[in-house]
């Protein structure tokens, strides 16, 4: 039997793509597609998949109130794959054992690897965690609807041969490069002790910080300007000392629009 799966995302071409990754794979059928996360509950009840690739930002109910609209209505729970674009939430919140996810832009041999696990899960019938799991599952989705908490502390910065402690207020941005995460204000430049992006952004205000590509991450109070770039893509150009232009992803663009209205 075909492993059946459903997308749902609000960019035809993230849908298109993924869709496409997928169907490389021996013996996956796409049998609906959705756009947004009301027509995700719908599809999931009727077509009662094995699989649904979900996208997390999503207008109206993103993919966690999907989640919660379903466990809600006591629906079969199909396996669920989070497609996200680096939101706050997303590799460690979803290292949970119930749950899977894919980082944008898609990785067609990390589609391939979801796609096996998705089936090893199938095929242990016998696996006497599912109580456990779904628990899991549950605190992760009400984690999710609350709102969430300002951080109003302080970073690190390795800067001079001194460890400054840095209001976040002040950072412009920061950026990994060969493992090592820069962090820029008007008046300093140094480095963060912390060893990725992800851990660096579990202690600012997600309200105030933006994951604006893979190797950046920008204070949106510090966006002096955007820049149309090449193919309908942006840079910013920061306030710090040297004007600095980082990239915005694809998989970022539509956030971009989201937070300027553009």
């Amino acid at each position: 039997m075909p492993l059946t799966v459903i997308i749902v995302d609000d960019e035809p071409l993230a849908r298109q793509e993924l869709k496409y990754l997928l169907e490389s794979a021996d013996g996956v059928e796409v049998v609906a597609q959705g756009s947004n996360g009301i027509e995700a509950v719908e599809l999931v009840r009727a077509h009662k998949p094995d699989v649904v690739f979900l996208d997390v930002q999503m207008p109206g109910l993103d993919g966690f109130a999907v989640l919660k609209k379903l466990l809600d209505k006591k629906a079969d729970l199909p396996q669920v794959v989070f497609a996200t674009a680096f939101d706050q939430y997303a590799v460690r919140a979803f290292e949970v054992n119930a749950v899977d996810y894919l980082l944008k832009p898609f990785d067609r041999k990390r589609v391939l690897k979801t796609v096996e696990k998705v089936r090893a899960r199938l095929a242990d019938r016998t696996d006497s965690t599912g109580e456990a799991k779904l628990d899991a599952l549950l605190q992760l989705v009400e984690t999710r609807m609350q709102p969430a908490k300002p951080s109003t502390g302080k970073v690190i910065v390795r800067a001079l041969g001194r460890l400054l402690l840095v209001d976040q207020r002040e950072i412009c941005f920061a950026s990994i490069e060969s493992g090592a995460i820069s962090v820029v204000t008007r008046g300093v430049e140094g480095q963060s002790n912390c060893r990725t992006l992800e851990e660096l952004m579990d202690q600012l205000d997600p309200e105030a910080f933006w994951r604006a590509h893979r190797s950046f991450v920008v204070n949106i109070q510090h966006i002096r300007e955007v820049v149309p770039w090449f193919k309908s893509s942006y840079q910013l150009r920061m306030d710090d000392p040297k004007k600095t232009e980082i990239p915005v992803s694809r998989a970022q663009t539509k956030r971009l629009r989201e937070l300027f209205n553009l």
